[in-house]
């Protein structure tokens, strides 16, 4: 007989990861969770209940954005923050800690409010 939830890691350490970035709970999380990463409910649903893994660069996607390992996200190893193993932008790429901070803000909005931001933004030039 086949696993209920064969992926029953992964999607422990998925909801790991979203409680670390600060991601809503319980019936919104599945909602945040596709929309920002432009997918359907169902299959959001099916990563947080280990019914199924993103495809490699959408895993790749929500190590980057989450700032999280993206080994221990995939395998479980190493830690959350992964020393020396995670994927993220070098250091010292931004101008200022105000331009820093901007970036991290944006980086919590959900894709509905990056896409109104931008247009924001460029309406603005």
């Amino acid at each position: 007989m086949a696993a209920s939830n064969p992926h029953k890691d992964f999607a422990d350490r998925l909801q790991q990861a979203l409680d670390y970035a600060g991601f809503p709970g319980d019936s919104e999380r599945i909602g945040r969770l596709a929309e920002e990463y432009d997918v359907s409910r169902e299959t959001a649903r099916k990563w947080l209940r280990g019914l199924a893994l993103p495809e490699l660069q959408r895993m790749l996607q929500l190590a980057v954005q989450q700032r999280i390992s993206f080994e221990w996200l995939a395998t479980g190893r190493g830690t959350l923050e992964g020393v020396n193993l995670h994927v993220r932008e070098p250091s010292g790429k931004y101008e200022d800690a105000e331009e820093l901070r901007l970036i991290g803000a944006v980086r919590k909005l959900s894709r509905k409010k990056r896409r109104a931001l931008l247009q924001l933004l460029e309406n603005e030039h």
